[in-house]
């Protein structure tokens, strides 16, 4: 985990064999001026050679995208099938396939509904067990992080 401003980063993929990595960052209040707001915004940007995405995807609280990866995490031995993880506007979802040595996450961004104009989609893999704990707790400690505003 690394510091951006004097807020958590959570960073995925982009190690020597990917050249595309995405960072969970700038975790803000989506109504800053309404006292209680659980709203969260989170800015995702994908980063590769040659392209640059930055996309701001809003959850309430978190919507347990910690408590799914720790999950994923708890079951290191698999499943069955794909599980997946949906942000409430269905900017942001999260698939998961355990495939005995690694567990594959695909990590999609959508546009907004009704324009959904384009799509953005890569995967990353994760040795089952530790390497998926270390995620959770990184998201868990992002998403629980004093907003910025």
């Amino acid at each position: 985990m690394e510091e951006d401003e004097t807020n958590p980063v959570v960073r995925v993929g982009g190690d020597r064999y990917r050249t595309i990595s995405l960072r969970f960052h700038q975790l803000t209040r989506s109504y800053p001026e309404e006292r209680g707001d659980v709203m969260r915004d989170f800015l995702v940007t994908a980063q590769g050679e040659s392209a640059r995405i930055e996309f701001m995807v809003r959850t309430w609280d978190g919507d347990g995208l910690d408590v799914f990866l720790a999950e994923l995490a708890e079951e290191f031995r698999g499943w069955n099938g794909t599980r997946t993880w949906r942000s409430p506007e269905d900017d942001l979802t999260l698939a998961a396939e355990h495939a005995g040595s690694h567990v594959r996450l695909t990590w999609r961004l959508h546009d907004r509904l009704p324009d959904d104009e384009w799509r953005f989609e890569m995967a990353t893999f994760h040795a089952p067990g530790e390497d998926m704990r270390r995620l959770a707790i990184e998201m868990r400690t992002f998403l629980k992080s004093d907003p910025l505003k």
